[in-house]
């Protein structure tokens, strides 16, 4: 998948002359002091500059952050700028709690909404008991969001097979199932072997899936902590991504540039393969995937006085 930097250079420039820029949206995850708040609150006004979809907020590992998802998502959505989409998960909680807080983003006039099983209370590893009195597993979530309000629901996917499921027939069934039951859209794990992503689709299509599944685009900056989650959640790490940042511990800045080059790349091959919309984790910043998204076309919009500043430059 490596490109050269001319020929990378080359397809940037064709993309963005050809029109084929592509849709993309963020994710943030709660903040959890003060500092972390302004942090995520300047990296969505810069992101949402670029005109996303939408910006999404995550759940917690266990339905732990529900106030907080839910702060963060009546902020961004009272910008009136971009669409907010918040995560709900099984993990932890009763039907009826889930269908008031369903509610009150419906009332805030949420309509997108991520559904997700979630991860166990015992966290990374521990055995997943469903919630007695709660929706089960993600199937029965979207079921019941569906049937509550007229919501948008987004479901996640897995490339490389989520790690409780059996195999990666029986991972796709699943998925199937989340459609069936009322989701429109699924986004993806990410992932850094393409041929992955590619063969899943394939497979989905077999299956009788017709539903957009849209990449997950991780740009890594620190690859120690991207190896610890990576091997909890069972995604493939190529070799030639860790000899990338070899040696580089030391030297955060050059990291992002390669983590920029590695993420463009990924961008332009999904590209090639028919893939224009993409869903990048931000980490809670917003440089990075900025400078992604920029040399990829994607653009914020210019105001009169920055065409008037360029007009007389």
């Amino acid at each position: 998948m490596a490109l050269g930097a001319h020929e990378l250079r080359d397809r940037i420039h064709t993309n963005i002359t050809n029109s084929m820029t592509p849709k993309v949206s963020f994710e943030f995850f709660p903040a959890n002091t003060e500092s972390m708040e302004k942090t995520i609150r300047r990296s969505i006004e810069k992101l949402e500059s670029l005109n996303p979809e939408f910006i999404s907020v995550t759940y917690g590992a266990d339905g732990s952050t529900r106030e907080r998802t839910f702060d963060a998502i009546a902020s961004i959505q009272a910008r009136g700028t971009v669409d907010a989409m918040p995560h709900l998960t099984c993990v932890g909680a009763l039907k009826e709690d889930i269908a008031s807080i369903a509610d009150e983003y419906y009332e805030l006039g949420i309509r997108k909404i991520m559904a997700l099983r979630g991860d166990p209370q015992g966290g990374a590893g521990a055995a997943y008991v469903p919630t007695e009195g709660g929706f089960p597993y993600a199937e029965q979530l979207v079921e019941g969001l569906a049937a509550q309000h007229d919501f948008d629901i987004y479901v996640a996917a897995y490339p490389e097979t989520h790690p409780d499921a059996p195999s990666p027939h029986f991972d796709l069934q699943n998925l199937k199932r989340k459609f069936d039951a009322g989701a429109s859209k699924a986004i993806t794990q990410y992932f850094f072997n393409t041929e992955s992503y590619l063969r899943f689709r394939d497979a989905a299509v077999r299956m009788g899936i017709d539903n957009p599944i849209i990449p997950g685009i991780l740009p890594v900056t620190n690859f120690a902590t991207l190896q610890r989650f990576s091997k909890a959640s069972s995604i493939a790490l190529p070799k030639w991504l860790e000899t990338a940042f070899a040696g580089l511990d030391a030297e955060p800045e050059t990291r992002q540039l390669i983590a920029a080059n590695i993420a463009i790349e990924q961008v332009i091959a999904l590209q090639a393969e028919g893939v224009n919309d993409f869903h990048f984790y931000t980490l809670n910043r917003a440089e990075l995937c900025y400078a992604v998204c920029h040399a990829l076309g994607v653009r914020r919009a210019l105001t009169n006085e920055s065409n008037t500043v360029e007009a007389a430059a």
